[in-house]
C-alpha cells in the first residue's frame, strides 16, 4: 500500500494524492539523473556535481537537501509553498514543523553557496520556494 487517505476527504486532496502516485510509478523508471545549468544529479550514484568551467565538481549534501533539490531542479521554475514541499520532500505522513523547510533551505543553500549556484534557489515572498537558473 502507498498511500491512504482518511475518510471525510476533499477531491482535492485525492487527487493530488493520485497524481503523487502517478509520478512515484514514473521516476522508478528512471535512475533520476537531471541536470539544470550548471547542476548535475547523477541519481544513479546518488552524486550531485557542479558542472563549471568543463570540470565537475562534486557537492555533498545531507540526504534531505539531497531530496530536495532534486525535488525542485525536476520541477524548475514553479513556486511551491512550505506545505508542498512537506508534502513532496518528506512525505504526506510525517509530521514535522514547516519552518522545518526553512533550514533545509537555507543549508541547501549553504551547499550550493561555494559554487556559486545558491542564487539558484529563490525565496519568493509571501508564496514560497521556486528553483530557477534565471536569477
Amino acid at each position: 500500500m502507498d498511500d491512504y487517505v482518511v475518510k471525510p476527504f476533499s477531491a482535492r486532496e485525492l487527487l493530488a494524492r493520485i497524481r503523487a502516485v502517478l509520478r512515484r510509478s514514473r521516476e522508478d523508471d528512471d535512475d533520476g539523473s537531471v541536470q539544470v545549468g550548471a547542476l548535475r544529479i547523477d541519481g544513479a550514484a546518488h552524486r550531485v556535481f557542479a558542472d563549471i568551467d568543463g570540470t565537475a565538481h562534486p557537492i555533498q549534501m545531507g540526504p534531505t537537501e539531497y531530496r530536495l533539490l532534486h525535488f525542485f531542479m525536476t520541477h524548475a521554475e514553479r513556486v511551491y509553498t512550505r506545505t508542498q514541499l512537506l508534502d513532496h520532500v518528506w512525505g504526506g505522513s510525517v509530521y514535522v514543523e514547516e519552518r522545518t523547510v526553512d533550514v533545509h533551505i537555507r543549508r541547501l543553500r549553504k551547499t550550493l553557496e561555494p559554487h556559486a549556484l545558491d542564487a539558484m534557489v529563490q525565496t519568493v515572498r509571501g508564496a514560497g520556494y521556486r528553483f530557477s537558473t534565471a536569477v
